[in-house]
């Protein structure tokens, strides 16, 4: 098994609270600076930067994972990553068809720029990103799967926008073997309120929209390999 350290969670400027700094080759060049073995990219309700960034990780020796923190109907985040780009991209193809059509007002909630491998801003995403979808939360794991995807709640100590912090309880026909705690500290109690926890295999990721905040090579995954098939089954393993 190679052990690889990772940060799973983090945002472009395609999410619109991304700040601007956050290109494609900044997030991969920062990560390999870092130290980090593997990152997935997980832009609110899109992977439309996924592209150029998987193309800078061949370049830095990084693995990326293409990816996207759903919101679900119930406004809980979720993390999907997949094992190749173009089941990630077909995935952004139907979840933009089921996000809520209210435009983007860049004056408020800032910019939704599509990047190239050079950098450059090819493009806009017109509907704002951050809105919730009308896909359950129950159906997020088996959905994510015909993608050929993994999926499991993100931030489940965060006080908003949390499996916790919206339910309040682990739905008893939930399938997720995985779950992120931004902070560590507190997964002892969520344990012992939510003893479903125990099972699952816990990874901690930054949620970084900014460039400083990208994780340091802190926490590791043990893998058969560097490839992405090998390091999905290695983050969704129940424990």
């Amino acid at each position: 098994m190679i052990p690889l350290y990772y940060d799973l969670h983090l945002h472009s400027c395609l999410s619109p609270c991304g700040d601007d700094d956050m290109t494609p080759a900044n997030i991969v060049g920062m990560a390999s600076i870092k130290g980090l073995d593997v990152i997935a990219l997980t832009d609110h309700n899109s992977c439309l930067n996924c592209p150029a960034a998987m193309i800078h990780g061949q370049n830095y020796g990084v693995t990326v994972i293409p990816g996207m923190e759903l919101c679900t109907a119930e406004e809980v985040h979720v993390i999907c990553l997949f094992s190749e780009l173009d089941n990630a991209l077909a995935f952004d193809s139907y979840v933009y068809e089921h996000l809520m059509p209210i435009k983007n007002k860049e004056e408020i909630f800032g910019k939704q720029q599509i990047m190239n491998e050079d950098d450059e801003v090819t493009g806009t995403v017109g509907n704002l990103l951050i809105n919730a979808t009308d896909i359950p939360f129950d159906e997020v794991v088996s959905l994510t799967a015909e993608y050929g995807g993994i999926a499991y709640p993100a931030h489940i100590d965060k006080t908003s926008t949390s499996l916790l912090s919206n339910l309040g309880f682990v739905p008893p026909d939930s399938a997720f073997t995985c779950a992120e705690v931004h902070d560590l500290k507190n997964l002892h109690k969520i344990q012992k309120d939510h003893p479903y926890f125990l099972n699952c295999n816990i990874i901690s990721s930054s949620d970084a929209h900014y460039l400083e905040d990208i994780r340091e090579p802190q926490y590791q995954i043990f893998s058969e390999s560097k490839g992405l098939k090998d390091i999905l089954t290695a983050i969704n393993n129940k424990l």
